[in-house]
């Protein structure tokens, strides 16, 4: 079982020791990929986008482009991991989530913080089975 790294140039390059998403064979031939978090950087620009909902749009993005890189799709996300770092803005986040994933949704945990890298409002990291 080695692990696979995988790499879009859609999504932001890692700004740190680690990979965008990293894909293991599992014994039943399923695949399961473990996506870092990602904020709301343009890929094209390598800058924050301004204000909250451009910031979860474009992380969101980004998320997407990475899933799509391990050959997978939002229907395969088992697992989400929120960071906000104002859970007032949490209604926002689930009603963009709401008109974004397929049901059943995944399992998710949501986070408040104090920061997150690069002063971002908000970073989405998945675990996916292709």
């Amino acid at each position: 079982m080695s692990p696979q790294v995988i790499h879009t140039d859609l999504a932001p390059a890692a700004i740190g020791p680690y990979s965008q998403a990293v894909s293991i064979n599992l014994a039943t031939a399923d695949t399961m990929v473990f996506c870092s978090g990602q904020i709301g950087l343009d890929p094209a620009t390598g800058n924050l986008r301004e204000g909250f909902e451009a910031q979860v749009d474009q992380a969101l993005a980004n998320m997407q482009a990475v899933i799509a890189a391990a050959h997978g799709n939002l229907g395969g996300i088992v697992k989400l991991t929120l960071f906000l770092t104002d859970l007032a803005n949490f209604a926002t986040v689930n009603a963009k989530m709401e008109a974004l994933l397929p049901k059943p949704y995944p399992a998710r945990s949501t986070v408040g913080v104090a920061s997150l890298p690069k002063g971002a409002l908000f970073e989405i990291e998945a675990i996916v089975v292709l």
